[in-house]
């Protein structure tokens, strides 16, 4: 008498859709009846025409594989879960910082007692470069100061402005851009401006535990991966 395990059982297992339950309960019962099957098969064949062993050994491992895969499954849900709870922790372990993100804005304000204050900036490099140079423009286009940095290692730095104009005078309060340039030698480099925002809050994305941190109203949402550098 031989039992056999349908590969559909299987098929739906591997693809983890909506019947991924029923499977699972499916397989279960396989498993009960092929055992009962296969206890009454030993007792009851015939000594002169015994059972084949590469059939039974065929029979365990179609079981041993349905087994595996929901043991798989259900391990691959535990480690989302803890993945899931991770970035919530993470997210929220950044409420009230200040992160780099992509972006070009620079804010000047002016404190009581005169003096000039702006917000960082940054730079991602994939290769380190030469020197970097800054070019601060106003909200109409016009350069406000432009100047070098230096030279800049690979991955993210932060700097800030000081404020200050071409002719070092005191820059007017308000939004400005900033741009950066790296070269290596004669060779320009490929560069991503960073711009410095206060992380509000987080916000879910979807069912699956991803999260969007909150910058405000000028600079929305991002995800946590867009965080170049935490100040």
């Amino acid at each position: 008498m031989a039992t056999t395990i349908d590969s559909s059982v299987i098929n739906s297992l591997n693809a983890g859709g909506p019947s991924a339950n029923q499977a699972a309960k499916q397989s279960g019962d396989l498993r009960d009846n092929f055992m009962t099957l296969l206890v009454t098969q030993l007792k009851n064949q015939d000594p002169l025409n015994p059972m084949d062993n590469n059939e039974t050994t065929s029979q365990l491992a179609q079981i041993n594989t349905v087994s595996g895969i929901e043991e798989l499954n259900q391990s691959l849900k535990d480690i989302t879960g803890q993945i899931n709870a991770g970035q919530a922790l993470q997210a929220s372990g950044l409420i009230g910082q200040g992160v780099l993100v992509p972006g070009n804005r620079v804010l000047l304000n002016h404190g009581e007692g005169g003096e000039v204050n702006t917000t960082p900036f940054g730079i991602e490099l994939d290769a380190p470069a030469d020197n970097a140079k800054v070019t601060i423009t106003n909200g109409a286009g016009e350069v406000v100061n432009r100047y070098d940095i230096g030279a800049v290692s690979a991955g993210v730095e932060s700097f800030r402005w000081d404020g200050l104009t071409s002719d070092g005078q005191k820059a007017a309060e308000g939004a400005y851009q900033v741009s950066i340039e790296a070269t290596r030698g004669d060779k320009p480099l490929a560069a991503e401006t960073l711009n410095y925002a206060m992380v509000n809050g987080i916000t879910p994305v979807d069912d699956n535990g991803s999260f969007s941190l909150d910058l405000g109203a000028i600079y929305g949402q991002v995800g946590i991966a867009d965080v170049k550098q935490i100040l």
